[in-house]
């Protein structure tokens, strides 16, 4: 499903993530864990699409992203969240959860979809 390879990023002269291999098979969760500093947002930044690698390959469904902008990362079915929480505190949470549905705003299966992940949740 995901699959990094051999992947080098930073930030100007700054090397950050120096050949790191990764692989998401469907079905698993996997935690990103480190100090700070570790290249956690990195990693995930260069998955979405929000910093191009430097070296190496990301693949998502078997098709090479690494580099491509955040758009068409969104558009394969890839996104990110960043830490603390940067929701829109003042939508609730159906319109945050719409929100992110924008690629598919004129398909069906937003009102699905958002019953389902709904249905996640227990009722307050």
């Amino acid at each position: 499903m995901l699959k990094v390879s051999n992947l080098w990023a930073g930030y100007d002269e700054v090397s950050v993530l120096h050949d790191v291999t990764l692989e998401v098979h469907p079905g698993e969760v996997v935690a990103l864990v480190g100090a700070n500093g570790a290249g956690k947002s990195t990693m995930m930044r260069c998955l979405a699409g929000l910093l191009k690698p430097t070296g190496g390959s990301i693949q998502f469904l078997g098709e090479e992203i690494g580099g491509l902008p955040a758009a068409q990362v969104v558009a394969r079915g890839l996104a990110y969240v960043p830490e603390g929480r940067r929701l829109f505190g003042k939508l609730s949470v159906r319109e945050n959860l719409l929100l992110g549905a924008y690629l598919e705003r004129r398909d069906h299966r937003v009102a699905e979809q958002l019953g389902m992940v709904l249905s996640l949740f227990p009722e307050a």
